[in-house]
């Protein structure tokens, strides 16, 4: 499938045309489960309930064994055919900021950028909306919350070590503690209209060189963020849609006019197409949340040499994770999920004896059923 996307004419080809391509390679799993390649060089699975696909890792190890390809008859929606650009995404790395740390060369870059703006007048970069409002002491500048937001936001997860000196070097601004603590600290990025809000307030305000350079340094900062791969694919959507307001200043002051969230929808819509998963979240959450769910299945791979299912894995750490937070919030989530992704952590948020303080805390006592067999295995 990769190669035949690769051809020139691939992406003019009537959708028709692509679509019985992609139809042609579905392939069926020895548990008569249904496989097909498509759209964001992604597999998805159907749910054999209402026939509907759902983006979904394949199987791993020998429960791929026997499966064939049979095609498919059934007719596909658009969003399952792939149109070239999206198979050129570079998807960057999954890992949060734990563990492998952020490059010296990325930090003394954040690091620079701090000092020569970190100082600005309040009066002529102020903070006015949230989230940098909450976050920042009074006398910070909008330039620091630039650089700030534009960190978390281009972050895949911005997951970081208690101690991690990209964080530590905002200490000084910050207007209280950062949640978390010297272990890990789990921070919500800001939205996109968050960023573009901090332009936008300096061109509503009438200061638009102020504006042009707030731009400027979260063009900057994306830039440096690049060196990492955990920053790179989000950072390079970012650069690409501020960039042609910096080569044409003005060019989304009449956007700006109309609020923050249409000038959102102005950086959307001139998203590159072959960066366009880096912003998915953006316009579609629950997008957002399936192609995570995707990503965790696919980070915890290394568990099926332990003889453990990864999607078994990933099923018990989400479940786990609602269980704490808002196990109702199944409810809500359950029909972004593959059908066997949904049935695990519905499993496992049934069953008590699943998540126990020892399983989380320290996983290699614990016990991870692989669903669809009886068989259970060491994680």
């Amino acid at each position: 499938m990769r190669a035949l996307v690769a051809l020139p004419g691939w992406g003019v080809s009537p959708f028709a045309v692509r679509a019985r391509e992609v139809a042609s390679r579905v392939v069926v799993a020895a548990d008569g489960g249904r496989w097909l390649f498509g759209a964001n060089a992604r597999w998805r699975l159907q749910d054999p309930v209402d026939g509907r696909w759902h983006l979904a890792p394949p199987p791993v190890g020998e429960a791929r064994v026997g499966a064939r390809v049979v095609g498919c008859g059934s007719v596909l929606v658009p969003q399952l055919v792939p149109f070239g650009p999206d198979f050129a995404f570079d998807r960057g790395s999954t890992q949060g900021f734990v563990g492998p740390d952020v490059p010296g060369g990325v930090s003394e870059g954040v690091r620079r950028l701090l000092k020569a703006h970190g100082r600005r007048s309040r009066e002529d970069f102020p903070i006015a909306a949230e989230p940098f409002v909450s976050v920042f002491a009074g006398d910070v500048p909008s330039t620091v919350a630039a650089v700030w937001g534009t960190v978390l936001w281009c972050a895949y997860a911005p997951a970081f070590d208690g101690n991690e000196v990209l964080l530590s070097m905002f200490g000084e601004f910050l207007g209280r503690p950062l949640p978390g603590d010297e272990w890990v600290r789990w921070l919500v990025p800001p939205p996109l209209s968050a960023l573009a809000g901090l332009y936008g307030e300096r061109v509503r305000a009438g200061a638009a060189a102020s504006a042009v350079r707030l731009l400027a340094l979260v063009a900057d900062t994306a830039a440096v963020l690049g060196a990492d791969a955990r920053f790179r694919p989000r950072a390079a959507a970012l650069m690409a849609m501020v960039e042609p307001e910096l080569h044409s200043p003005g060019l989304d002051a009449r956007s700006a006019k109309l609020g923050d969230v249409a000038l959102r929808e102005v950086w959307s819509a001139r998203c590159p197409a072959h960066l366009a998963d880096a912003a998915v979240g953006e316009l579609s959450p629950g997008e957002r949340f399936r192609h995570a769910a995707y990503d965790l299945v696919q980070a915890l791979g290394f568990v099926a040499e332990r003889g453990v299912s990864p999607r078994a894995a990933a099923g018990a750490w989400l479940a786990a994770d609602l269980s704490a937070v808002e196990p109702k919030a199944l409810d809500l989530l359950s029909g972004w999920l593959d059908p066997k992704l949904r049935r695990i952590v519905h499993a496992v948020l049934n069953d008590e004896g699943w998540i126990t303080p020892g399983w989380l805390e320290a996983p290699e006592p614990g016990r991870v059923r692989s669903y669809g067999t009886t068989e259970e295995v060491q994680l």
